[in-house]
């Protein structure tokens, strides 16, 4: 069934789409959007990556402690400087950042966690030389964001995903 059919609820669901879209149930519509539905599916499953292994699931809740401190922590400092911009102690800049992580899996969390943290932005990741590189309205001190980024995060994520 999952050769013919890899994912059946996303079939469902785009094909109900397409009626919705179309605002009718005529047969041509239903034979139309199963095709449709069946293709896109098949597509999805030649892109789909191998599946994910977690290890250590408890670390996974302290991260997450440390990420919404983080992000808290990080929404009060953006928020000064904000509002008060000549308090303001540094210009932004760029922080490249020496990884040793490579699962696109932790990767992509890493990712996330950067973007969402209020003053800092995922730039770009050189993956021949495992090199990140993140954006940062206050930059104070770039050996800091080089130990919280390895330390606090990708340890971590190492922990989750190797």
């Amino acid at each position: 069934m999952t050769r013919w059919l890899p994912f059946p609820l996303v079939f469902v669901l785009l094909l109900a789409m397409w009626l919705l879209l179309n605002q009718t149930l005529a047969p041509g519509h239903i034979v139309f959007g199963s095709v449709l539905a069946l293709c896109l599916c098949w597509i999805l499953a030649l892109l789909r990556e191998d599946r994910v292994v977690v290890r250590h699931p408890g670390v996974i809740i302290r991260l997450a402690v440390l990420v919404v401190a983080d992000i808290v922590r990080s929404n009060l400092a953006v928020a000064r400087i904000i509002f008060s911009p000549g308090l303001r102690k540094s210009p932004s800049g760029f922080v490249e950042i020496p990884l040793e992580l490579r699962n696109p899996y932790g990767l992509a969390v890493l990712a996330c966690i950067i973007t969402a943290t209020p003053g800092t932005l995922w730039v770009d990741f050189d993956s021949a030389r495992g090199l990140l590189t993140i954006h940062v309205l206050d930059l104070v001190d770039r050996q800091a964001w080089i130990d919280t980024i390895k330390g606090r995060y990708e340890r971590r994520l190492q922990e989750i995903f190797e």
